[in-house]
């Protein structure tokens, strides 16, 4: 801040040097005027100026070290009060600034509010529709066709569901209940919506849980489990998938392999960023690139760690490393 402030003031700093030099020259060209005592006041002067500046600096710095300082929320009390006419110019420009901001970002804020509502409103009321098309698929007597529209269904089910939990994802801090939660009803549940899709792939499960409870919020670890195993499924075939729990260092950790496709090793590293598809699921065209990025997201919200094992023509494990108990409390209120 030192340097600043000389750079501020050098024009004032060279004028006061100057007049000094100025004093100096007439004393040495004019020999009626003592030139000794003229450098003692010139010295005289340069002493004064230096106490002055050294006195001033801390006040005339003040301001701008504590607007530097500032971390540019939408308060402008955390700043100092301005004194000097230039330092409420800026005080107040900041203050009228901050304001036109604050204004346009509750603006946005509502307008984002409603779209989400509206988005969700939309979503809850395209379900009716989807629950009646499920049962009328039930009732269909031909097998082959009936597990096309099955698929069909469950495809825009799940976009649905994806969509549903992305614009929840920002608020789930409001509607997280971590609690202790049993592993097999949720993995139950999940298998069981998958049922007639890894039917007509030949896919089975093996679930074998050492552990049973995880502290969680169960809606969303359910989120978790969907969309790792849709993958698994999806890009498996004529396979089982395993699914394993297990206790280690005081964590829990759940692991879902398959024996699909695997993933590439150029992919691998991209396949939680949003929006990417491998590059055989862009040569489908049925990958979204949401599903992992969603997953990583909740996950992170939850304390749960994420970690993709994978080779291609080898399959592809995931294992979700629960925190601690002690490192939920906070999370948890318990």
């Amino acid at each position: 801040m030192i340097g600043k402030y000389i750079r501020e003031k050098l024009s004032w700093l060279v004028l006061l040097i100057s007049m000094q030099l100025i004093f100096l020259f007439v004393a040495y060209i004019d020999t009626s005027i003592p030139f000794r005592s003229v450098s003692y006041i010139v010295v005289l002067n340069v002493v004064v100026c230096i106490v002055f500046i050294w006195a001033r600096y801390p006040r005339e710095t003040r301001f701008y070290k504590r607007l530097t300082a500032w971390d540019h929320t939408y308060d402008p009390g955390d700043l100092d009060i301005a004194e000097s006419p230039y330092e409420r110019i800026v005080h107040d420009a900041v203050t009228s600034q901050t304001e036109r901001y604050r204004k346009e970002s509750s603006s946005h804020f509502i307008l984002l509010e409603q779209e989400k509502d509206e988005m969700l409103s939309w979503i809850h009321e395209v379900k009716t529709p989807l629950t009646a098309l499920q049962l009328m698929i039930e009732r269909m007597h031909d097998d082959k066709l009936q597990g096309q529209m099955t698929y069909e269904w469950l495809r825009i089910h799940q976009l649905l569901d994806q969509q549903l939990h992305q614009k929840r994802i920002p608020f789930m801090h409001n509607d997280l209940f971590v609690e202790e939660t049993e592993l097999e009803p949720i993995l139950n549940g999940e298998i069981r919506a998958l049922k007639s899709w890894c039917i007509s792939k030949r896919i089975g499960f093996d679930v074998s849980l050492d552990v049973t409870k995880v502290l969680t919020d169960s809606k969303w670890l359910g989120f978790i489990i969907r969309q790792l195993l849709s993958n698994a499924v999806k890009y498996s075939h004529s396979s089982d998938i395993v699914i394993e729990s297990k206790e280690q260092d005081g964590h829990i950790i759940l692991t879902i392999q398959d024996y699909g496709r695997g993933i590439e090793a150029q992919d691998l590293p991209r396949i939680f960023d949003k929006g990417f598809t491998s590059t055989q699921g862009r040569l489908e065209g049925t990958a979204t690139g949401m599903g992992l990025y969603l997953t990583r997201q909740v996950a992170q919200a939850l304390r749960i760690d994420v970690k993709v094992q994978s080779a291609p023509g080898e399959g592809t494990s995931v294992k979700l490393t629960f925190p601690r108990k002690n490192d939920m409390i906070h999370l948890a209120g318990v």
